[in-house]
């Protein structure tokens, strides 16, 4: 990604509209601007249920209201809102196709999520053919990378997350903080770059796919890398997904201790849902109270990486890591992100929290399908193939490893009724 954190560039750049656009979005969904949401989910045979026209008519509502905010924001930037504005309906039209394809009650239980399959879409349309050049003003991945991430924020209500379990912060915090370190050593030790490594040790350590996300627009990462992180998540959550709940039930370990170990080794929300249901009710609680646990743990981990990204840079240029370097360097984003979640979590009434959370997270959906489809429109396949000779790939997997060890440990000693007692869940 190119860095857009110019200091001069002041309340019009890229960083600061994206976060004045999410945060235009949050404002008109509060204050009653409610499109409907459409239904993508369909079965073999029964795809014509995903083409009523209530459906296909919300999407077209969904897209007007996201064209019209993203396209006031590209006038500020100082680019052209004309080729913008034939440019986005092209793009939103494919980002439809490809959650509608995602929305496949087959893929929903493989893991396959609109995620890999916007990307793939990006990827084939790039590599096989040919982006048209009127296209190109739309293909602004940062743009609603940086977006989305400021609504996700509407979704951390803490007070949910204190009210789901203790137990469940502790372990959050306890693997966040070690498997990332481990991971980021591993990577390095396999000589992967920094900024490789830093979004890999977030993506195996916090939540996958929304954590490297946050962690490319924190450092201001290659897009590349971004696109090769998030398709190892999402290709070894699968197994995964089928795998420990089969491993769970063959050691013996009590449902609660390992719903507490899916939910922080299982790098996707859903995956985390379905090996969960295996295993009943109360291994399904503990898994999504983990994983929630982690999730709320982005907006904190992506202010620290980027605090962090900011000295080292300074350091290697040899300056001085002033504040207004800092500042400079600092991804606005992150003010977005967490404003969100402090109002919606400390200021916002529980009813209009939960009113409006299914709407939020739609639209945060629409941004990330927008971005990850960028993504693929301007990667070629074998770029990603031969990136780094696989040594990325060997440090995800050895660092899934480790995380797969050390939460089983701390999920052991937090959830087996050693220490605390073991919570009804």
């Amino acid at each position: 990604m190119t860095d857009s954190r110019d200091g001069s560039a002041g309340l019009a750049s890229e960083d600061w509209v994206s976060v004045w656009q999410g945060w235009v979005l949050i404002l008109l969904v509060l204050v009653g601007v409610r499109p409907a949401i459409p239904d993508f989910s369909w079965n073999a045979g029964r795809i014509a249920g995903a083409f009523s026209w209530g459906d296909i008519a919300a999407a077209v509502l969904t897209g007007l209201l996201l064209l019209a905010v993203s396209a006031a924001g590209i006038r500020v930037m100082g680019k052209s809102t004309r080729e913008y504005l034939i440019g986005f309906p092209a793009v939103f039209v494919l980002a439809w196709a490809a959650r509608l394809v995602a929305g496949n009650g087959a893929l929903k239980q493989w893991g396959i999520s609109y995620v890999i399959v916007a990307l793939a879409a990006g990827l084939v349309i790039s590599n096989l053919g040919t982006v048209p050049a009127w296209m190109r003003e739309a293909i602004r991945t940062e743009y609603y990378i940086k977006t989305g991430l400021v609504i996700l924020g509407t979704s951390i209500v803490f007070g949910e997350i204190l009210q789901a379990g203790l137990l469940g912060v502790a372990q959050a915090l306890l693997v966040v903080v070690v498997v990332w370190y481990l991971c980021y050593r591993i990577a390095r030790r396999l000589r992967v770059d920094d900024e490789f490594s830093t979004m890999l040790a977030s993506a195996v350590s916090i939540c996958g796919v929304s954590a490297a996300i946050a962690t490319c627009g924190a450092i201001a990462g290659d897009r590349k890398k971004l696109s090769y992180v998030t398709s190892l998540v999402l290709i070894v959550a699968v197994p995964m997904t089928v795998l420990m709940p089969w491993v769970v039930e063959l050691l013996g370990i009590p449902a609660i201790v390992g719903g507490a170990w899916l939910g922080g080794t299982i790098d996707t929300s859903g995956a985390v849902v379905a090996a969960g249901e295996i295993l009943g009710d109360s291994a399904l609680n503990a898994a999504v109270i983990v994983k929630f646990s982690q999730n709320a743990l982005l907006g904190v981990a992506a202010f620290a990486i980027s605090l962090w990204w900011a000295f080292r840079g300074s350091e290697e240029s040899g300056t001085r890591p002033t504040a207004r370097v800092i500042w400079d360097r600092f991804p606005k984003f992150v003010l977005g992100f967490i404003t969100a979640s402090l109002l919606f979590s400390f200021v916002l009434g529980a009813d209009l929290v939960d009113s409006t959370g299914a709407l939020m997270k739609e639209i945060r959906t629409w941004w990330f399908a927008l971005a990850f489809l960028c993504i693929g429109l301007e990667t070629r396949f074998r770029d990603l193939v031969s990136m780094d000779q696989g040594r990325p790939a060997a440090a995800f997997l050895l660092g899934q490893g480790a995380n797969i060890i050390w939460t089983l440990l701390v999920a052991t000693i937090l959830f087996g009724g050693a220490i605390f007692a073991v919570p009804d869940l």
